[in-house]
């Protein structure tokens, strides 16, 4: 999977990981890709409920050690 911009929200709580991502997604191209690594337990839903109202596609979710991982396109 081609990675176009990476996000570090580790250490953020809610809403910050969210706000963060919206505001890479803005910068970027229709179709590319957003990683964002999170370590909130509640962003797991938070991403999913934010893809859903945006219209942004949410690729992919892992969970690896302590660390959230979400893949977003951006539409």
């Amino acid at each position: 999977m081609q990675i176009d911009k990476d996000l570090d929200t580790r250490g953020l709580n809610c809403p910050l990981p969210i706000l963060k991502a919206k505001k890479a997604l803005t910068d970027m191209q229709t179709g590319q890709l957003l990683r964002v690594v999170s370590t909130d337990a509640g962003s797991v839903r938070d991403f999913q409920a934010f893809a859903k109202q945006t219209g942004n596609e949410l690729v992919e979710q892992q969970t690896t050690g302590a660390d959230f991982i979400h893949v977003l396109r951006r539409r």
